[in-house]
């Protein structure tokens, strides 16, 4: 008997010690640690840096290892597909058949451990993982026809010019009243899309900016029309989004053929009702020169111009702080600009925007619905938060290029303006003769 239970002893006791060195293994860096350690290189630029030293800085220029790969992938593959994911990891895109992770399947680990996960997740007998987000409908953007917009902007092939019926001319009371002459552009915006036609979206529940938690329980875009990828003017604006390093504070070099995407953008808007209104209000008020063409190349460089910011020259542009977005390094790490839609829409795709809600509006029954084009919301952007953010949804590029640009020119820092149902103040910072930041605050 005693012999018995020495044995027994010992066996517990054997059973305890290896417990103990499966915790100390799996403790040194599990999976899980592994993704977010990785996760988080990306976001503070230290992988891309640290690659781009030993290969000599190629191009002279940061950019960010998510648009190396995308780059790589559009130049084989005629479509692009993002679909569901799990909230804050690496979306994986599917190309004709195979699967590669979001950073070129570099990250073996990674991938390993979400598909364990995913694995995990669908054999779990019916019960719900509480607190993930349902997957999203899988999207096409058709991505092949992009390399085009590379040529020389004077060899490429344009939309024709908008009818002849369609009135660009300012009026005595639009010259007079900034409002009044916003609201004639959203009245021009004829590539608008609708609510419900076009594309659905989902405000989740509101919250304050002050409160943490995620308050939507899915994707704010449902699905969007793949046939707006085909429109001219957001096909070339979307093609423009992956030319920047979003990190402030890393030197931005602009190739010969970005150059030519730039030039080719402003031909392309600037045939659309919005922009020849832009035109012919600014060049009434003798801002600009009459002349058509010195126009578009003020405008390539009011908006394309490289200046600095954060400390480091030639690393920001009108485009890319409105547009895209920056993500400040300095101290607590937080997201800067980044109003526009459709960035929103492909950057949450792919898995890189975690929407977290509506913020309350000022008024009282004025809660946000699938309808609504003018939205204030939260979000995390690969990671890093920002607070509050304006956006009109479903609104075209030439819109906005010719809205903002004309509160810059004739505005100030504040422009009490009506456009359509909406109204909003266009807040419009300058840096020096640039656009430092413009964006749309609701005031309802």
């Amino acid at each position: 008997m005693d012999g018995l239970i020495k044995g027994l002893i010992d066996v517990a006791l054997g059973a305890i010690g290896n417990d103990d060195d499966g915790d100390h293994r799996s403790g040194s860096q599990n999976p899980d640690e592994r993704s977010r350690s990785t996760w988080s290189q990306v976001v503070s630029g230290e992988e891309d840096k640290g690659e781009e030293e030993n290969s000599g800085r190629r191009q002279g220029h940061h950019r960010s290892q998510w648009n190396r790969e995308e780059e790589k992938l559009g130049q084989t593959e005629e479509w692009e597909i993002a679909g569901s994911r799990p909230s804050r990891r690496p979306q994986k895109a599917v190309h004709e058949g195979y699967e590669k992770d979001e950073y070129g399947g570099q990250h073996d680990n990674n991938k390993n451990y979400w598909k364990q996960k995913e694995e995990k997740e669908e054999s779990n007998d019916g019960w719900e993982t509480v607190g993930k987000k349902p997957p999203r409908r899988p999207q096409k953007v058709k991505m092949d026809h992009w390399n085009k917009y590379k040529q020389p902007a004077s060899g490429q092939e344009y939309s024709d010019e908008i009818e002849h019926g369609i009135n660009t001319e300012p009026s005595e009371e639009e010259l007079d009243d900034i409002s009044q002459a916003c609201n004639k552009l959203w009245k021009l915006d004829l590539n608008r899309l609708v609510p419900g036609k076009d594309y659905q979206i989902d405000c989740g529940e509101g919250k304050k900016v002050y409160q943490k938690e995620d308050m939507a329980e899915g994707s704010l875009f449902y699905w969007l029309n793949e046939d707006v990828f085909r429109r001219p003017t957001f096909s070339r604006f979307c093609s423009l989004l992956d030319n920047y390093n979003p990190h402030e504070g890393y030197k931005e070099v602009i190739t010969s053929e970005e150059s030519q995407e730039e030039a080719a953008f402003i031909e392309e808007i600037s045939r659309t009702a919005p922009i020849k209104y832009l035109f012919k209000y600014l060049s009434a008020k003798g801002i600009v020169s009459e002349n058509y063409q010195d126009f578009k190349r003020t405008m390539t460089n009011l908006w394309f111009d490289l200046y600095g910011r954060g400390g480091t020259s030639s690393c920001s542009s009108a485009f890319e702080h409105v547009f895209v977005g920056e993500i400040k390094n300095r101290g607590e790490q937080e997201v800067s600009g980044f109003h526009n839609w459709l960035q929103f829409y492909l950057e949450e795709a792919k898995g890189r925007v975690d929407y977290q809600g509506y913020i309350f509006p000022r008024r009282r029954g004025q809660t946000p619905d699938s309808e609504t084009q003018l939205l204030t919301i939260q979000f995390e952007w690969n990671g890093v938060l920002k607070s509050v953010s304006s956006t009109m949804v479903g609104v075209s590029p030439e819109f906005e290029i010719a809205l903002y640009t004309l509160c810059f020119y004739v505005g100030g820092e504040d422009n009490q303006v009506q456009l359509g149902p909406y109204p909003v103040n266009i807040k419009c910072y300058r840096f020096g003769n640039k656009i430092g930041s413009v964006f749309p605050i609701a005031e309802c």
